[in-house]
């Protein structure tokens, strides 16, 4: 499968889980460890973004010409701190409203955001040759986990 349309299938899978745990659950849970989980994973997602440079922010895994490796901010500890921010609140979005329906949907969007994820490495250790060096002195999603 062509590397770019790979990239679009991942980013429409991932996009149709997370619609799916919007439209089906409330946005904000009642439990206030729930809503902790879902401020963190805001502000986790939010320091991402914040830590790149304008105009840097790329929905695909693809690397876009010009590209810098962002080692600042949350990326210093996690190399993918989105994908981390997705799941950490998605899983506040799925255990404040729990359906068989909504737990594969998240299990899904795991899966595809793991593969997403190897995808992405992959293309980043192509275009930078100093990826390597920083995949060995970072998590991928969750410090002194994985």
């Amino acid at each position: 499968m062509k590397r770019r349309l790979l990239s679009y299938l991942l980013v429409l899978i991932q996009f149709l889980t997370l619609g799916y745990l919007a439209w089906t659950g409330p946005l904000l849970a009642r439990s206030p460890l729930l809503l902790l989980l879902e401020a963190l994973a805001v502000a986790l997602g939010l320091w991402a973004i914040w830590s790149m440079k304008p105009g840097h922010f790329n929905i695909t895994p693809d690397v876009r010409p010009g590209a810098q490796l962002v080692r600042q901010g949350p990326y210093r500890f996690i190399r993918h701190p989105m994908y981390s921010a997705l799941l950490l609140g998605s899983l506040a979005l799925v255990a404040a409203h729990a359906t068989p329906g909504r737990v594969a949907a998240w299990l899904l969007l795991v899966i595809d955001l793991l593969l997403k994820l190897h995808h992405e490495e992959r293309l980043l250790a192509e275009a930078f040759p100093d990826y390597p060096a920083y995949r060995r002195t970072t998590w991928r999603l969750v410090p002194f986990v994985y």
